[in-house]
Order: C-alpha cells, then sequence, then structure tokens
C-alpha cells in the first residue's frame, strides 16, 4: 500500500456543548440545540409492547423539533442493537488528538475533515436564515480550533443555503480562514434548487476563488431528499439518498447553465459511489441531449460526459463496480473516502484495497489515494 494516503471524506462528531459555546447566546436561545434521553419509564413501556429491552440513543432536537427526519422507533430500536459495534469509534471523533491517532492506526496521512450533525442543523427546514447561518459559522470556528493543531486534519468549510444573498459573504469569510473547499447538501434547500439564478453570484465568488464545492449528502435530512415522499424505511432512504442526490445535482448544474457560464469551477460528489456515472452520462449524452436542441443550445453547449470531464470528481466506494465509469471519465477523477466513523463503512481495511479494487493497476491506485487529490484540493 501507499505510504501516503488522503482521506477525502472523513468526518467528526460534533459535541453537544459546541452549539452553545460557539453561537451567538440569542441564536442558541432562540433555537437551542439539544437531546431527549430515553428515560426508564418509556423504555419499560415499549419493552410491554415490542419485547425488546433496550435504551434508545439519545435524539438530537433543534428547539422543538427533530433534527432527523423519518426517524421512528422502529428505526431507533435497530439503530440501537448494533450502536456498541462503533459507539467507542463514534465518540473518540469527538476529539482531534483520538481522530489523528486512528488515522496513523489505518495508514492515513491527511483526512478533509466534515460533519456529521451540523449538515442537518444548518440545512433544517424549520429554521430562519439568520439561525441557519450562525449555525453554519459556529461550526466552521469549532472545526477550525478542532484541526488546527494537526497538519493532517484540513477542514472544510460550511455554508448556509437558506438565503442566497447571504451566500457570498460566507464564501468571503472562507477564504479569511485561508480554507479552499466547502461543503454543501446536493438537494433544493427551502425549495431553490442549485442552479437558481439567485446563486449565481456565489458560483461567481467561488470560481474567483478557486473554491472546491463538495456535495455530501445524508439520509434522514429535515428537508426534500429524494424518496421521502414515498418511502418510511431506513432502508429505502439511504438506497437513494446519496446515488439519486448526487445525479440530479449534476443535472441541475448542467441544465440551469452554472457548468457553462463557470468553466473553472470544481465539483466533489462523496459517498454517492461512483458506478452511477457511466450509465447516467450514457443516458444524457445519448438520449437527452439531442432531444430537444433549441432547449438546450444557451445553457449545454456540449456533451453532458464533456462538463463531467472539466468540472468534477467522484468519491469510490471500495468494492464497487469500476470498469464502465473508467472507461467514461478516467481514473484521475476518482477519490478515496473512508467515511471514518460512520458505522455503514466501519468494515472497511485500508490494507485490503488493492484486493477490492482489481481493475486497477498500483499506479492507478496510488493516484487516487494521493496524487488526485493532492491536484485537486492543492494539497
Amino acid at each position: 500500500m501507499n505510504k501516503i494516503i488522503i482521506d477525502c471524506d472523513r468526518h467528526v462528531m460534533e459535541p453537544l456543548e459546541i452549539w452553545e459555546q460557539y453561537c451567538s447566546p440569542e441564536i442558541f436561545n432562540s433555537m437551542p440545540v439539544h437531546f431527549n434521553l430515553d428515560d426508564q419509564k418509556s423504555q419499560e413501556e415499549r419493552y410491554k409492547r415490542t419485547g425488546i429491552d433496550i435504551r434508545l440513543s439519545p435524539t438530537f432536537k433543534l428547539g422543538e423539533h427533530p433534527i432527523l427526519s423519518n426517524w421512528s422507533e422502529e428505526q431507533q430500536i435497530a439503530s440501537a442493537l448494533i450502536r456498541d459495534e462503533s459507539h467507542e469509534t463514534r465518540a473518540s471523533a469527538m476529539s482531534s488528538r483520538n481522530q489523528v491517532e486512528s488515522m496513523h492506526k489505518s495508514g492515513i496521512s491527511k483526512a478533509l475533515m466534515f460533519p456529521t450533525f451540523a449538515m442537518y442543523i444548518v440545512n433544517h427546514d424549520k429554521i430562519t436564515s439568520e439561525q441557519s447561518v450562525n449555525y453554519a459559522k459556529a461550526y466552521n470556528s469549532w472545526i477550525q480550533s478542532y484541526c488546527e493543531s494537526h497538519q493532517e486534519l484540513l477542514p472544510v468549510g460550511m455554508i448556509s443555503r437558506h438565503d442566497s444573498e447571504l451566500l457570498v459573504s460566507q464564501i468571503q469569510d472562507i477564504v479569511k480562514k485561508g480554507w479552499n473547499i466547502i461543503t454543501t447538501r446536493p438537494e433544493p434547500i427551502l425549495g431553490k434548487n442549485l442552479g437558481h439564478p439567485d446563486n449565481d453570484p456565489f458560483w461567481a465568488e467561488c470560481e474567483k476563488h478557486n473554491i472546491v464545492i463538495c456535495f455530501h449528502g445524508g439520509t434522514h435530512l429535515q428537508g426534500q431528499t429524494v424518496g421521502m415522499d414515498r418511502f418510511e424505511s431506513r432502508f429505502a432512504l439511504h438506497a437513494c439518498s446519496h446515488p439519486m442526490e448526487a445525479q440530479m445535482a449534476f443535472v441541475d448544474l448542467l441544465e440551469s447553465g452554472v457548468l457553462e457560464r463557470h468553466p473553472n469551477l470544481k465539483f466533489v460528489f462523496l459517498e454517492a459511489g461512483c458506478s452511477w456515472v457511466a450509465s447516467w452520462l450514457w443516458r444524457l449524452d445519448n438520449i437527452c441531449y439531442d432531444e430537444f436542441p433549441s432547449l438546450t443550445k444557451e445553457n449545454i453547449k456540449k456533451k453532458p460526459s464533456e462538463y463531467f470531464k472539466q468540472h468534477c470528481w467522484v468519491g469510490v466506494e471500495i468494492g464497487e463496480p469500476l470498469t464502465d465509469t473508467l472507461n467514461a471519465i478516467g481514473h484521475h477523477k476518482l477519490l478515496f473516502g473512508s467515511d471514518y466513523p460512520h458505522p455503514d463503512h466501519l468494515h472497511l481495511n485500508i490494507s485490503d484495497i488493492p484486493q477490492l479494487l482489481p481493475e486497477l493497476s498500483q499506479q492507478q491506485i496510488q493516484d487516487i489515494l494521493e496524487h488526485n487529490p493532492k491536484s485537486l484540493f492543492n494539497i
């Protein structure tokens, strides 16, 4: 394996107390982040109904609103039944020192640090734009302190999209911190798509400062994630949320003309896998692009696959089929992310990567683990 591995999708676990510490008192008091604890009475009542004697994990709330959507009792029980498999790992990710120690143990040299619960708070559809922006800034202040003593940790800035008029100033704040990477959700926020005309000054500002935009979805947002209009189960929601939102985000940027107007923008799709890329680009190129030229001639002036290869990178799910994606966009557009410490990816062993990616040569694996992210993120 490589001596240098850059993890492009690693997560913190935000301690509850940071929100009160880093938010303005007015904002926090108006919409506090807090826990609901499972008490003995509830546990006994649940045991009578279900025959399952287990304490549920605390549930996050934002004011009076649950932070997670579709997080039913059944799903909370299922989560609690496997909680011990990852509890220690998740708890350790609250500490930057523990985070770095875990990276050293697995051979990871540097990592982009993404939020866990902050993305659900900042993008929650029941908070005001003022509250959302304040929570985003609070998170950015905390992640800056989390990373500043460890050169291995690269902070990824959060932005709020609740109010398009506040986007440019948020990018300017990110630039002042010396950062060049931000993360946002792929889906519409408060009904406004990525390609909405109101967002164009934001894309121009990102292009001006060479900001790399990382799309990172997640199941159970209080928002408009695909599948929520028809499914309730964790299985179905989790199956849809990441890859389908990534595909639609690309189409959003494409058909709205964001990619045509801003040729130097760079986008990354994380935790969505990459095996969707080949079939999606084939469909866009061969079925959709030529159908009604008069409708696409202004915003889509070349084949969609050409825009993707110009603007986009994708994270690899170790073990997924890669041949068609390699043929469509090449291995230089692929990145590695562990998703540590989230439990759905904890089975990954870094040393197994060459065996799990048989389509790739040793040089291609080295590019994905090291050279591709170095070039993209200017590491």
